[in-house]
């Protein structure tokens, strides 16, 4: 079969996305390849049918265990032969997927950097290679963001198997983390394709200096607005996700944690009850993501800024996988900003991780909008707005703020520049506090002039004042506040300065509308004019609960029969033949033989 009808018997689709045939003929050439794609953009499809077509097995290397588990249980569902060697397996199991690979019969193995470099002069030296796919190719870089040593050692790929194309895929690599990559790899003249980066699909929302309670008070409006959405908290340290994921179970939200703190079992058992949606919430570390292919994940929310736009453009593509849309909320404050900074401050590569970390600053404070900001960033360049993010939806109204950085500024230099930002706020709202007694700053003149306002919109004001550059934090220094030149400029009078007005809509309880609706494309049965529709909620719902069926008789996870977009378009087209039904797109021919009769039989039911 041509790699077109591969597409469509396998997989269900009836054309290629940007840059994926040029993609899969490059290794079908035997040319090297570096792929950056971003998270739902379709790069399991560049070797996974290079791999149906050429003969041997193609060898994928994979950090995870639970990654290769979702990518091999799709690929079987689509009918296709694939394993994952790892530590996971039985030793019937490893004899079994050893035999398929030295006979050629399984054209996709997934195995982890650890057991690849063991297997090198045993296994593979025994086996036809078609190809090898390293995903998450970023960790084999000493810029990556998610360093793993074991993938530095990948070089040796090129000189055991000299004549075997290698394709690296990352989602997540800029252009020295690039460069990096075919350097460690010691790639052949390798053809380089970089996707667009644009998810259209994902809100973009940014949400400051919530205090703890409002940030839960949010979040559960949020979800309740989505009961039957699953979704992502993602928190900055541990104890945060028990916290966050105790108050949602109190308040009766189905809800698991993620940590390296947890058990091995105890994080499988989370991640399959979140994959199989018998939880609709995950509260997780940034430990939890990576090795899940969960299609209908609906919304991600971070609950503390990150330290990357990397890391948080990996991170909100968990959602909306699928192509339909989701929503993403990102909350930070002046806290996280300070936390971050000694981060990365006592990392072993500061200047580097500081650098991101402005980075990722400048996006969560910035009045423009979040999606060029975002592409900008990856080297795409756009020219127009998006009206889909925060920004573009709702401008922020500003004010002439001068007399309040005036107050703030007044505080930091009557106490010689020696003062946290907690100090500043105790001293402008005249709070008795033991530092402030202790030192005697009330007795200053700025002690009390500042009691107006709360201690969140202080807060918030001087993390406005951070980002304009009007003060620094002297993180060498037990993190005290020091005025910059501009700030002078604003405290002596000659400038004057605006700040934005604060958002006090905190408790949001109604449902956000949806920015985009699902494009479900038309389809053309020969004989038969083209059908669409409107969509069935009611049917939608049944189809979904008829796919949880098939998938618990299976062990699958449900997505794994169907994606949401492949529920939508059933409940808006609403085919009642087995013909009709294989013409949706995401439906091969696999998945239409074993599934179309019951599905076909619901629809015609509601029709």
């Amino acid at each position: 079969m041509d790699i077109k009808t591969i597409l469509k018997s396998y997989f269900g689709y009836d054309s290629f996305r940007a840059n994926q045939e040029e993609i899969i003929n490059s290794i079908l050439h035997q040319q090297d390849c570096l792929v950056l794609m971003p998270t739902g953009g379709g790069k399991s499809i560049c070797y996974q049918i290079p791999a149906i077509t050429l003969q041997g097995t193609a060898v994928i290397i994979s950090p995870l265990i639970s990654l290769m588990k979702d990518q091999v249980e799709s690929l079987k569902a689509n009918g296709i032969e694939a394993a994952a060697l790892n530590s996971g397996n039985d030793f019937s199991t490893d004899t079994v997927i050893r035999r398929k690979c030295t006979d050629g019969t399984l054209k996709l193995l997934y195995i982890s950097p650890e057991k690849l470099l063991t297997e090198i002069p045993f296994l593979l030296k025994q086996m036809t290679i078609s190809l090898f796919a390293i995903d998450e190719a970023h960790c084999i870089s000493q810029w990556g963001h998610d360093f793993r040593p074991e993938y530095t050692q990948l070089d040796v790929l090129h000189q055991e198997f000299p004549n075997v194309p290698i394709m690296a895929l990352t989602a997540t690599a800029d252009k020295i983390t690039r460069q990096d990559i075919i350097k460690q790899l010691r790639l052949n003249n390798p053809q380089i394709f970089i996707s667009s980066f644009d998810r259209p699909n994902l809100s973009l929302t940014v949400k400051r200096g919530y205090a703890t309670k409002e940030k839960d008070n949010y979040i559960l409006n949020f979800i309740k607005a989505r009961p039957l959405e699953s979704g992502i908290i993602y928190c900055l340290s541990r104890k945060t996700t028990e916290k966050v994921s105790n108050f949602l179970k109190e308040k009766g939200i189905r809800c698991n944690i993620y940590h390296a703190g947890i058990s091995q079992q105890d994080r499988d058992k989370a991640q399959l009850n979140f994959q199989k949606d018998d939880v609709q919430v995950i509260c997780a570390t940034i430990a939890f993501g990576m090795g899940i292919d969960k299609s209908n994940v609906r919304w991600v929310i971070h609950y503390n800024m990150p330290k990357s736009i990397e890391s948080f453009y990996q991170e909100v593509g968990r959602a909306g996988r699928d192509g339909a849309p989701a929503d993403t909320v990102l909350f930070y404050s002046l806290a996280d900003v300070v936390q971050l900074s000694q981060f990365a401050k006592e990392s072993g590569q500061k200047d580097i991780n500081q650098d991101k970390l402005r980075q990722m600053q400048n996006y969560a404070e910035s009045n423009v909008c979040r999606r060029r900001i975002l592409l900008n960033y990856f080297g795409e360049q756009r020219d127009h707005d998006c009206n889909n993010c925060d920004v573009c939806n709702n401008p922020p109204r500003r004010f002439d703020g001068t007399e309040y950085i005036q107050m703030a500024l007044s505080a930091v230099k009557r106490t010689e520049e020696s003062i946290r930002t907690a100090t500043i706020i105790e001293i402008l709202k005249g709070i008795p506090s033991p530092t402030v007694i202790r030192k005697g700053y009330d007795t200053l003149k700025t002690y009390g002039v500042g009691k107006t306002l709360s201690t969140n919109d202080w807060q918030d004001y001087l993390l406005q004042m951070l980002q304009m550059g009007f003060i620094e934090i002297a993180y060498d220094q037990g993190n005290i506040v020091k005025i910059t030149e501009s700030g002078n400029d604003i405290l002596y009078g000659r400038k004057r300065a605006e700040l934005c007005v604060i958002d006090h809509t905190i408790k949001e309880s109604i449902k956000p509308k949806r920015r985009l609706h699902l494009q479900i494309p038309t389809i053309t049965i020969p004989g038969l004019p083209e059908t669409t529709g409107i969509e069935d909620k009611e049917l939608f719902e049944a189809l979904r609960n008829l796919r949880r069926q098939c998938a618990d008789e299976e062990g699958f996870p449900p997505y794994i029969v169907f994606s949401d977009k492949v529920l939508h378009a059933l409940a808006t087209i609403k085919p009642v033949t087995l013909e009709a039904f294989g013409f949706i797109q995401g439906i091969g021919e696999h998945k239409k033989e074993k599934y179309g009769n019951r599905f076909v039989t619901l629809i015609q039911k509601y029709v």
